[in-house]
């Protein structure tokens, strides 16, 4: 019969069972049949006679299942080209064109204006090359990730 330990005197080792047919049942450590103690709320297996588990054995309980894996995540995607960005921040970088064409319009404007002065133009240039460079660089998840629609 299945069952579960209710409880277990630790001083005397005897213990009670709850059975399936909702008896309960008492055993003695001589009817535990197992290396180990008995513990609260363990499944067992046992023979019953006369209000007694004899035999007592633990239910091997089956490990978890393994966790399913987690989705993919989806690609991004972008109508976007990183090569035409590079080309572009290196011929018309310092008007920040590149920056209309991913549409960062803001930086883009903020490229072009400063481009009419002289210490702007000494910004844009190395901030055009840097992002040339970064587009590059950039693996197509990311570039698609940061500048998809």
């Amino acid at each position: 019969m299945r069952g579960q330990i209710l409880g277990v005197d630790v001083r005397s080792g005897d213990g009670l069972v709850a059975g399936e047919d909702g008896e309960r049942y008492t055993f003695s450590p001589e009817d535990w049949a197992q290396h180990g103690e008995p513990s609260r709320g363990q499944l067992v297996d046992f023979e019953a006679a006369a209000g007694r588990a004899r035999n007592v054995f633990p239910v091997p309980v089956a490990p978890a299942a393994a966790p399913l894996p987690a989705a993919a995540a989806p690609v991004p995607t972008t109508d976007r080209n990183k090569y035409i960005a590079a080309v572009l921040a290196f011929l018309f970088g310092i008007f920040g064109i590149h920056r209309f064409y991913l549409g960062r319009v803001t930086s883009g404007i903020i490229m072009a204006v400063l481009t009419f002065t002289v210490i702007g133009a000494l910004v844009t240039v190395p901030l055009s090359i840097v992002d040339m460079v970064r587009y590059l660089v950039m693996s197509d998840r990311d570039f698609a990730a940061r500048y998809g629609r």
